[in-house]
């Protein structure tokens, strides 16, 4: 299987990021637009908040994924079996409609070497996810950030979510998981091991 692209760079996103001024009209104009009154009271700072809202919901791109992995710990017992993270909680928001979806990540590396600080596959999880995604690009980003930021001898990424879309437009079906996988490496190689991950993660 084909090393997954990283992603293009943060800088190259967007040509000219609008003025804090700019972003909230608008709101203004997306409220208006949606039947309601923006100077109205309950909606005056709405414009305010929303912004704010979304220096939070979007901060993964101020944030560079492979600068999170650049530590790397020798692993001085040359451990090199498996390392797994089990239901990692993340929220990202979907880029056709801007609503949220939601879920969980399993993500496993084989070390080469080296090993991270766990808490560090979290933080890539979370970096990726606070930008407007697919679910499936989503997948993509942390498996090919991780392989490369770890060099690692594989990656595998499942993420199983809940998307608001979904839910609350179209065909209104609010029990529905989406499920996504990425193997690279080992992973993609060898069925055993994959077998091996999908165990540990329905445990």
């Amino acid at each position: 299987m084909k090393k997954l692209p990283l992603p293009t760079p943060v800088t190259a996103l967007s040509p000219r990021r609008p003025s804090r001024a700019e972003a909230e009209e608008a709101v203004r104009t997306l409220i208006a637009w949606s039947g309601d009154n923006p100077a109205r009271p309950g909606l005056e700072k709405t414009p305010q908040r929303v912004a704010d809202a979304f220096g939070e919901y979007f901060k993964g791109y101020k944030e560079d994924a492979l600068a999170e992995l650049a530590q790397t710990f020798e692993e001085p017992t040359g451990y090199n079996e498996m390392v797994l993270l089990k239901d990692i909680a993340f929220e990202s928001h979907c880029e056709h409609h801007i609503a949220p979806f939601f879920g969980t990540a399993h993500v496993a590396y084989l070390p080469s070497e080296r090993i991270i600080g766990l808490s560090k596959i979290a933080r890539v999880v979370d970096i990726f996810a606070r930008r407007l995604q697919t679910q499936e690009g989503l997948t993509d980003q942390i498996a090919a950030a991780l392989e490369a930021g770890l060099r690692a001898k594989g990656v595998a990424v499942m993420l199983s979510a809940r998307h608001h879309c979904m839910a609350a437009r179209g065909v209104q079906q609010r029990g529905v998981a989406t499920v996504t996988f990425r193997f690279l490496g080992e992973f993609a190689r060898d069925a055993a091991l994959r077998d091996r991950f999908m165990a540990v993660i329905r445990d």
